[in-house]
């Protein structure tokens, strides 16, 4: 029998760091199956779901925690097998406007009252071309259960007002 765990992985971003924690993942017997990992001011942040044989995972577990020592917090959680079925249709939300403070709350707020999942988040600030001032750009993948039209979600985005361009596809 084997045994799911999601990793969570936050460090001061150095070279080596994926391939230390492979490393312990693959001695240990584990398969790294899915992960998302990035680096954002000097840290090294990520998730990765691993299985591992149930007798192993204890042994896994406590060689992660000693990577704490190099500076690499790693935090294990067990859990369910992933689902292979979704219900719902996978869309593409990307949102630019000029940079304040709340709004990925307010795009969230709106996503959440209309039942949409974010299964993905991606946002930066930078310029804007001609002006130079504070642009936010925010990307997301979302699951939209059955019961909602994508001009529902549209339209709940526009109402925010003139703040943001909003491009909402079907991937």
């Amino acid at each position: 029998m084997r045994t799911t765990l999601l990793l969570t992985v936050v460090g001061a971003d150095k070279t080596g760091l994926v391939e230390t924690l492979a490393h312990k993942i693959a001695s240990a017997g584990g398969n790294w199956e899915e992960s998302r990992m990035a680096r954002l001011a000097g840290q090294f942040a990520g998730i990765v779901m691993v299985t591992i044989d149930n007798a192993r995972a204890d042994q896994l577990v406590s060689e992660l925690r000693a990577l704490e020592t190099s500076g690499l917090q790693v935090t294990a959680r067990p859990v369910s097998a992933p689902s292979t079925i979704t219900s719902g249709t996978r869309v593409r939300l990307e949102v630019t406007g000029g940079d304040r403070p709340g709004i990925v709350h307010k795009v969230a707020r709106v996503l959440a009252h209309q039942g949409v999942n974010v299964e993905e988040l991606e946002s930066a600030v930078g310029s804007a071309p001609m002006s130079g001032e504070a642009l936010f750009r925010a990307r997301a993948r979302l699951l939209v259960p059955p019961s909602v039209e994508l001009a529902e979600i549209r339209t709940a985005l526009e109402a925010l007002g003139g703040e943001f361009m909003v491009d909402l596809a079907p991937e």
